[in-house]
């Protein structure tokens, strides 16, 4: 089992979404790997991933992510799940937003040796009623920086 090998592929999830690689995204997945978005949007597979996120790209100036891995635990030598927490850092900003902190959690399968993620979810992390949740996990980001 190789932690590396799984933060590595949630970091090259990462780095396609801040060069706006909608198409090194989507081939990070599984054929049938689902995505599901800040917003609540479901997404599976391969193509739909890419058609969902290349306007996204085309459209809008997207922030870039920062993030911190929290835990990487394995289910078996073949199955990974990551769990990590991330803000995001506005174009023309150098601070992080705190509305669109995150909690990332990705399932990984590992087949013929190669790690493609089977589910990416992207929970906004607001922490209702608990501002100083808000303002420990900014922090905690902040130090990335």
């Amino acid at each position: 089992m190789n932690e590396r090998q799984v933060k590595d592929l949630y970091q090259q999830l990462l780095n396609a979404w801040n060069n706006k690689d909608a198409r090194g995204m989507a081939d990070l997945f599984t054929e049938d790997g689902e995505q599901i978005g800040f917003d609540g949007s479901q997404v599976i597979g391969q193509s739909e991933i890419y058609a969902h996120i290349a306007p996204i790209f085309e459209h809008h100036d997207t922030a870039h992510y920062v993030s911190k891995v929290k835990n990487v635990r394995f289910l078996s030598d073949n199955i990974a799940i990551l769990r990590a927490i991330a803000g995001m850092v506005a174009p023309g900003q150098s601070d992080i937003n705190p509305n669109v902190n995150t909690h990332h959690t990705m399932i990984a399968t590992r087949t013929e040796g190669n790690w493609r993620i089977v589910l990416f979810q992207n929970t906004p992390a607001q922490f209702h009623g608990r501002p100083e949740l808000v303002e420990q996990m900014s922090n905690e980001l902040r130090e990335l920086l």
